[in-house]
């Protein structure tokens, strides 16, 4: 059985930097997309980036674009959520989700 865990949440201030790391255990083939969500206090969630089974390309919601880097450690089991020059509006809790199975999230305060 699939279990994702993440991490690497925090306080940071404007501008800073945060990794966030989901580490999948359980059955997990070798090619397996991933997604990174958030989701805002009164918000609903929001997909922020995707990374495809086969290739590995990447997908990112505009308002990331170019400040987030989403990769795969496959021998480390582990997708990576590299955040640069965070900004207030980041402030959300992240999940990781592999084929629908969600971790129970990491929360990230981003202070002005």
């Amino acid at each position: 059985q699939l279990q994702l865990v993440e991490s690497g949440g925090g306080l940071v201030q404007s501008g800073g930097s945060l990794r966030l790391s989901c580490l999948a255990s359980g059955e997990i083939y070798n090619s397996y997309a991933v997604s990174w969500y958030r989701q805002a206090p009164g918000k609903e969630r929001e997909l922020v980036a995707h990374i495809s089974s086969f290739d590995d390309s990447t997908n990112y919601v505009d308002s990331v674009k170019d400040r987030f880097t989403i990769s795969k450690d496959r021998a480390r089991r582990t997708v990576y959520l590299d955040m640069n020059n965070l900004k207030p509006e980041d402030t959300g809790k992240y999940y990781c989700s592999i084929a629908g199975v969600w971790g129970q999230g990491t929360q990230v305060t981003v202070s002005s």
